[in-house]
């Protein structure tokens, strides 16, 4: 039997019935995208991102599907410290008492400039969001991913953190890190059934983050983020308790 590609993975209706999974950048874009897809494969979603409004837009859009009532939590990851993602560990404790998935997805961009020319300010920026919060947040959140049934961490990372390209700077960087962090983990838990964690790749897709790193780009010949989530279903759904500590792509390599 060949083996799945996860990018062609038919996820079942229900295949998230009662999870709970936390996204960060659950505001737009692919956390957006993976937050609605989520939830209407059965899980409750809690929706983490700096802007209230645009987070109470994707609640509205996935109460008015009648899915499952989401929950919003309000965080900036460029400027939040250990105390608020303890915090926030301890409001989910109360609330749900587990967390079957996080998918890490918030990222920030920073200046495509050469390292010698890089703001400081900008680099630490980037470093915040892309790579300490994550650390923060994983570490805060894994005795509630061990108290599910098989939980999945979902760590996003990109292709510029598989291969460095010049001028990418600390968003490179960053990502490079986040697989790192992803195998360090992974090695952790492997003597363990209680939570698998991996990386994924989105690739080139339609986002406002993509414009801005490619302003010359046609984002019509890109895909949208509704269009690469099936990597997503299936490392967060029951089909991947095997796949540990792996770097997938979430859209297929170009032919």
């Amino acid at each position: 039997m060949p083996e799945l590609n996860p990018s062609d993975y038919q996820a079942p209706e229900h295949l998230l019935n009662e999870k709970v999974i936390l996204v960060t950048g659950a505001s737009d874009g692919i956390g957006k995208a993976a937050a609605i897809e989520f939830a209407k494969h059965g899980a409750t979603v809690i929706l983490l991102g700096r802007s209230v409004p645009k987070l109470e837009a994707v609640y509205d859009e996935i109460e008015n599907s009648g899915y499952n009532k989401p929950a919003i939590y309000p965080l900036d990851l460029a400027v939040a410290a250990e105390h608020d993602y303890q915090e926030l560990a301890n409001i989910l404790h109360r609330e749900f008492g587990k967390l079957d998935g996080v998918l890490h997805n918030a990222s920030v961009l920073g200046d495509l400039t050469p390292i010698e020319q890089y703001p400081v300010e900008t680099w630490n920026k980037v470093m915040q969001v892309n790579l300490d919060s994550v650390f923060m947040l994983t570490q805060t959140t894994l005795p509630l991913l061990r108290n599910a049934d098989h939980a999945s961490l979902i760590f996003t990372s990109s292709g510029v953190g598989r291969k460095g390209r010049a001028y990418w700077g600390a968003y490179s960087v960053s990502k490079f890190a986040i697989e790192g962090f992803m195998q360090v983990l992974a090695e952790e838990l492997e003597n363990t059934s209680e939570v698998r964690v991996n990386c994924i790749n989105p690739g080139a897709t339609h986002t406002a983050m993509r414009s801005a790193a490619f302003p010359a780009e046609n984002p019509e010949d890109l895909r949208r983020p509704d269009e690469i989530l099936a990597a997503y279903l299936y490392l967060m759904g029951s089909d991947s308790f095997k796949t540990h500590g792996q770097s997938i792509d979430a859209q297929p390599a170009p032919s």
